[in-house]
């Protein structure tokens, strides 16, 4: 296990060596938290299943952040992820059986990508995930399509899509901000970097984080199009997190699912396997509790 290395090499008194090399007086570090991460990591009470529905799913380390992201989730719980890669245009072929395919699974997560291909394959997992209460993690382009697929089947707009999808949808839940359409160059329209976000209180991520305000790392150009956002909320989603001008919406939820969380922002990028991320702690220990319920 890579995780195990740092353990190994103090056993060796590598540290030791270092610190004399480099002439540094430095007392011994407790390492107790790595070594219940290790524990933890080593001795998994049970295994819950977790589709990862992506479009670059033979390649696994395309999604390396993600996949990491998720063993440190399941560690908080002794659990052990077994990722289910999906390749989301499978889900759109006319003989795809969703049963069969995401049935079983205990938790569904569409991580970020950008283009065309497979979308609809993506917003067929969202509402699988929504409709049969299985949790449900969408990062970046992932809450866009939950947004997507709530817009269609939920508030009957017909043909609703992203801008960047289809820029000529009757309805663009997804779209980059006016101020941002007259910029040519797009670097200039790239939401970039590190960016505040204050949670809802009433919502699970405030319970995640224990705290209203946070920073999340983010790479994306489009945003939620505020047109909509009275009809989202009025359909029943909530919007758990917003930039501190309430201007961009960076996280939704629907309250009267078992867990349906999704996030604008990267969460994987800030996760840490003796400190989980709490959004990724949240989605497997959902996903677990999911895993119970079903024995």
């Amino acid at each position: 296990i890579l995780y195990a290395v740092p353990m190994m090499l103090k056993e060796q008194k590598m540290d030791e060596v270092v610190m004399k090399k480099l002439g540094i007086d430095a007392p011994n570090q407790d390492l107790s938290d790595w070594e219940e991460m290790l524990y933890a990591l080593r001795n998994p009470k049970q295994t819950v299943k977790i589709a990862l529905v992506g479009k670059y799913v033979e390649l696994h380390d395309s999604y390396i952040s993600v996949n990491e992201a998720l063993k440190h989730g399941g560690i908080s719980t002794m659990s052990a992820v077994d990722i289910h890669w999906i390749d989301s245009e499978s889900l759109e072929a006319d003989n795809a059986n969703l049963d069969e395919i995401l049935g079983d699974m205990d938790g569904i997560l569409v991580p970020g990508g950008f283009g065309s291909r497979g979308i609809e394959g993506k917003i067929l997992a969202a509402n699988y995930a929504r409709t049969h209460g299985i949790p449900y993690l969408g990062i970046c382009l992932g809450m866009q399509i939950a947004i997507i697929e709530f817009a269609r089947n939920v508030l009957n707009m017909q043909g609703a899509n992203s801008a960047e999808i289809n820029p000529e949808t009757p309805f663009p839940l997804i779209d980059i901000l006016p101020e941002k359409k007259n910029i040519s160059d797009l670097g200039g329209t790239l939401r970039l970097g590190q960016y505040p976000c204050i949670l809802n209180e009433k919502s699970k991520s405030y319970q995640l984080y224990g705290e209203k305000e946070i920073f999340e790392r983010h790479r994306h150009r489009y945003e939620v199009n505020n047109d909509y956002r009275d009809s989202l909320l009025q359909g029943g989603m909530i919007f758990a997190g917003t930039s501190p001008d309430n201007h961009i919406v960076e996280m939704i939820e629907l309250p009267d699912h078992p867990w349906f969380v999704a996030c604008q922002f990267h969460p994987e990028f800030k996760s840490r396997p003796n400190k989980p991320h709490p959004l990724f702690r949240g989605f497997v220990t959902a996903a677990a509790e999911r895993m119970k319920n079903k024995k």
